[in-house]
This record gives C-alpha cells, structure tokens and sequence, in this order.
C-alpha cells in the first residue's frame, strides 16, 4: 500500500508487516498565496489530508509551532500573539500544533479561534486546524482521567471537538499507553476529537498500536537534514499503513539559517548566542551528529543552493524534509508577537528542489554520524536515563 498524501481516505490493513530494517523578522506585508488556493497543484502542494479509515483531517503542510510560548524566547504579549496568530491564518498559514503543557498555547488559540469566528469570512475558519498534544504523568490512565485530561484541553481551546489530539508516553515499559489511546478512541468516537495521533512513539511501539486497531493518522516526531532517523525505518512502516509524519526541530530552532553560517561559537561573544531552549537543544543534536566544523560544511552546502533559488536556507531545510517520504508537514517555529516568517515560510511552498539539489544535501548530511545507532529511534532521546 502507499501512503496516502491527498484527498482519499485510507483503510488500515488489518496486519502489518513488522519491519526491522535500519534502512520547526519584522511584520510582513501579506502577499503570499493562501494554503486554501483552489488550482489542484497548488492546492495539492499547500495542504494535505492524514487519514485513517473514515477519520481524515487537512492541514497546511506548513505548520505553525507554539512550542514558544512556554517562555524561554521573550516575554509573549497576549494581545500581540494572537494579531499575529491572525495574520499567519491570513497569510494561508492556518494550521496551529500546541500542546497541554506549552505554557498559554491552548488558551491563545481559543482566543485566536474566536475572533475567527467573528471577524473573519466562514471560509477562513474552515481553514484553521488546532492540532494539540497530550503529555499525561504515569497514572493509571482510567476512562475519567483520560476524559477530565481531554475536556481541559477543549475548554481552553474553546472547541467542542479537538481537530487533532497528538499522545506522547514517556515509559514504555508502562503497558498504559494502549489503555490511554484506547480510551481517547472512545473520545474521538463521541466526537470530542475529530482525529487521533501520536507524538515521539519509535515503529515498534508505532506497529503495537496500529495492530490494536488504533486508528492513528499521524506521528509528530524530530525530522530535519541533520536528524535522518525517521527515514531509516518509521518511514517505511507509515507508507504501508498510510500514517504519515508530521515534523518538528526542522529548522533546529534557527541553526539551520544564515545566522550561524561561517560562526566560530566556541569563542565566548563572537558569535551568535546559542540562548533559547530550541538553540540549545538542537546545537546538543549537532553535537552528536558530528560537530561544529561539520555543520558548517552542511550550511554552506545549503548556502548554495539557497542562492541558487533565492531562497534562505531555513527554506532549502524544510523543503528537504517535506519532500521524505511519508511527511505530511513540518512545523517551523512561531515567535508570536516578536518575530514573524511568513514571507520565508510561504516561500518553501513554490520552491523545486532539482537532483543535483538533493544530491548534494543529500551528500553533505551523510558526512555525520549514524543518530539512529547512536541515539535509537524517534523519540528514544526522551527516555534515555
């Protein structure tokens, strides 16, 4: 079976197959085409439909990340951020990924939802999808806690039916996590989630939870040109079961920029600060993949063929991923009210990355280190001891 990317609906197969193989600027004018666009090129390019038998959600392929909100980056206004959450939906850019535990994020996105719905056409409201995330403490994870957990998310969100709950389970040596989905399956058929998914699980614990008739669209997991694991072995298990991935830490929280292009970091004040708790996450993953001096082979090699388009690099970096097999989207970060990409982000959509592109990223990634055999699979750098 292949992977599902547009407007059809897929049905799980009833087994699958175990596979082993190692195999995220100042204001902008709004100028852009909307994600919404109607010719069927643009419209495949801009959106996507995750599915899973008679559960289906459209997103933009683009989505906006609220990791940011949680502090760490600047003191967030709420007034500001939410003018900004408008002017991304504006923009086309509509699809918003939070999480129960990103500081404000679900309480900004019901106030961003409702002045949607009052000043705004229907059609734009249409186009707005708040994906969210549940992170639950190791709990015995009984039908009531599952349903307060959810109900505090669709308070804050103020909305009746979450379009996407994304569950993420820290031990997997807790049996839980099936009782959890099982539980948010009843939710979903209730009609208090339109779709379910997941965030951080490796393939094998993937596999466990479609086997037991989960209907997941989608997995949320780190993918970008120097984190290449999920297309060594998840990416084969979601094109036969058409779960696709959504990724995050696609632009490593701005190091994949002209920023840090030809910057000595290890030389206190000489360059750029490594100061925000994505930056600093992201430089951990540089670190493993190969270092510093490497990195900077692979940013002048997207150096050049971002000049080559006239493109940023951040740009080249998330069309590169978007491009893997089974991705439905990326997330790039949204600093609300302190900086905006819209302009940048809208740019990935008409960009056409050529062999010889691909090639040569393809070849620069490859100079660092094996992360799946250093680290594990996706998400297994949460559950390290």
């Amino acid at each position: 079976m292949t992977a599902i990317v547009s407007h059809h609906h897929h049905r799980l197969c009833s087994t699958v197959t175990r596979f082993n193989s190692p195999r995220r600027d100042s204001q902008c004018r709004v100028t852009s085409v909307r994600c919404s666009d109607v010719s069927t090129r643009t419209s495949e390019n801009r959106r996507v439909t995750v599915s899973n038998n008679n559960d289906s959600l459209q997103i933009c392929r683009i989505l906006n990340g609220m990791w940011q909100t949680s502090g760490g980056w600047g003191r967030i206004d709420r007034n500001d951020a939410v003018e900004a959450m408008l002017r991304y939906a504006d923009s086309g850019l509509s699809t918003f990924d939070m999480a129960d535990h990103y500081g404000p994020a679900e309480d900004l996105y019901g106030i961003f939802i409702n002045r949607v719905r009052r000043e705004r056409p229907p059609e734009l409201l249409e186009q707005v999808r708040g994906l969210t995330k549940w992170v639950p403490p190791p709990v015995k994870m009984t039908s009531s806690f599952v349903r307060d957990s959810i109900n505090v998310s669709r308070k804050r969100m103020d909305v009746d039916s979450l379009d996407m709950l994304q569950f993420h389970w820290w031990d997997y040596s807790n049996p839980g996590y099936l009782d959890a989905l099982k539980h948010l399956t009843d939710l979903k058929e209730e009609g208090k989630i339109k779709t379910l998914a997941l965030t951080n699980f490796d393939t094998e614990r993937l596999q466990i939870i479609l086997e037991n008739e989960i209907p997941v669209v989608s997995n949320q997991v780190q993918h970008s040109i120097v984190d290449m694991r999920p297309q060594q072995r998840m990416a084969e298990l979601c094109q036969h079961t058409g779960v696709k991935l959504i990724t995050y830490g696609t632009v490593m929280g701005g190091l994949l920029s002209e920023k840090f292009l030809d910057t000595n970091i290890a030389i206190p004040f000489a360059g750029p600060a490594i100061n925000t708790p994505s930056l600093q996450k992201y430089k951990r993953m540089v670190d493993a993949w190969g270092g510093w001096n490497l990195f900077q082979g692979l940013l002048r090699t997207l150096k050049q063929v971002a000049s080559k388009h006239g493109v940023s690099i951040a740009t080249v970096a998330v069309k590169y991923i978007l491009d893997q097999p089974a991705v439905a989207g990326s997330m790039v970060g949204v600093r609300l009210g302190l900086s905006e990409h819209i302009q940048d982000t809208n740019a990935i959509f008409s960009l056409a990355l050529d062999e010889d592109d691909v090639n040569s990223i393809r070849e620069a990634s490859g100079k660092g280190k094996d992360l799946l055999k250093l680290i594990g699979d996706c998400g297994d750098e949460y559950r390290r001891a």
